[in-house]
């Protein structure tokens, strides 16, 4: 961690040292991702090209993620398949990095992506946070990581499809009532309780069966506690139980499938 924090501004050392980190998992993914078909037909080149774009996204724009990740979100987008039809929805965009690289998924499987945001950081809230499941500190408040929707929009046109990608600014509560198309897939990274419940509770009802909603903030005890809560999924969503969500608790990136 601390080598991080000397690293902080040092571009591209941090870079290097990113990859260098995450290899043991990247590489794998990567491997297992390019080496394999999907069900939305992609050839090998076209899988090849996508993990390269990746990795220059991220040299390109910040991404609090690694490669893995969206490798794994990527493949299971692709393997949905045209029996799964809807969109792909990303609520929580920060400078657009996984942003890009879902316009370039979208593009894989000829699905349109939607992207919910403020665009003006956090909204104003009361959620007591702190510790991850990785022991790091991690707070919230109104306004913190804003990235205006200019450079986002910005670095999804230089380094991604932004034919295919629309925009809807604002709060999610102010947004997301008024989308109605099906889903098929939906990237959920907004931190907090409340947000999370929200992308929920008007995403989940237009998934379509088989669709996934992936929640990028499954290492935050807050998050883990509202996905474990029965009354949630009971009360707000209409389901007899609480869907199996594998991981959770212990991973970063955990999947609801309906």
């Amino acid at each position: 961690m601390n080598l991080r924090r000397y690293l902080k501004g040092k571009w591209p050392l941090l870079y290097i040292y990113r990859k260098l980190y995450y290899a043991p998992k990247d590489v794998p993914a990567a491997l297992g991702f390019i080496f394999h078909g999907t069900k939305s037909p992609t050839t090998f080149g076209q899988r090849l090209g996508l993990v390269a774009a990746f990795y220059k996204i991220s040299y390109r724009v910040d991404c609090p993620h690694a490669e893995h990740e969206l490798i794994a979100i990527g493949r299971q987008i692709l393997d949905l398949g045209a029996g799964v039809p809807g969109a792909i929805v990303e609520a929580g965009s920060f400078h657009g990095g996984s942003t890009t690289k879902l316009s370039l998924v979208a593009k894989l499987c000829d699905r349109p992506l939607h992207v919910f945001d403020s665009f003006e950081g956090m909204p104003e809230n009361r959620e007591a946070h702190g510790k991850s499941i990785y022991g790091r500190e991690h707070h919230f408040p109104k306004g913190s990581h804003a990235v205006g929707l200019d450079e986002v929009r910005g670095n999804v046109a230089k380094y991604g499809d932004v034919s295919r990608t629309e925009f809807h600014k604002g709060f999610f509560s102010d947004t997301m009532p008024h989308f109605r198309e099906p889903v098929a897939a939906a990237c959920v990274n907004v931190d907090l309780v409340q947000s999370t419940r929200d992308c929920f509770h008007y995403l989940y009802p237009l998934l379509s069966p088989g669709g996934i909603i992936v929640s990028q903030d499954a290492h935050f005890p807050w998050i883990i506690a509202l996905l474990r809560d029965d009354a949630f999924w009971r009360d707000e969503l209409g389901l007899s139980r609480r869907p199996e969500i594998p991981g959770l608790g212990t991973l970063k990136f955990v999947t609801v499938r309906k």
